[in-house]
């Protein structure tokens, strides 16, 4: 595993897209979107507070 960002979802995000490079292409692209919408619903809750 790689350096703590400080941000478990953003940990857990990363770790996501490390895991879905060795999936077959069609399965990436999911794991590629669930990744995607954790970092910005991430960002967006950074906004509100």
């Amino acid at each position: 595993m790689t350096e703590s960002t400080g941000s478990t979802r953003v940990d857990e995000a990363l770790g996501q897209l490390a895991e879905a490079a060795v999936l077959p292409p069609a399965e990436q692209v999911a794991a590629f979107e669930a990744a995607h919408r954790a970092l910005q619903e991430t960002l967006a809750s950074v906004d509100e507070a």
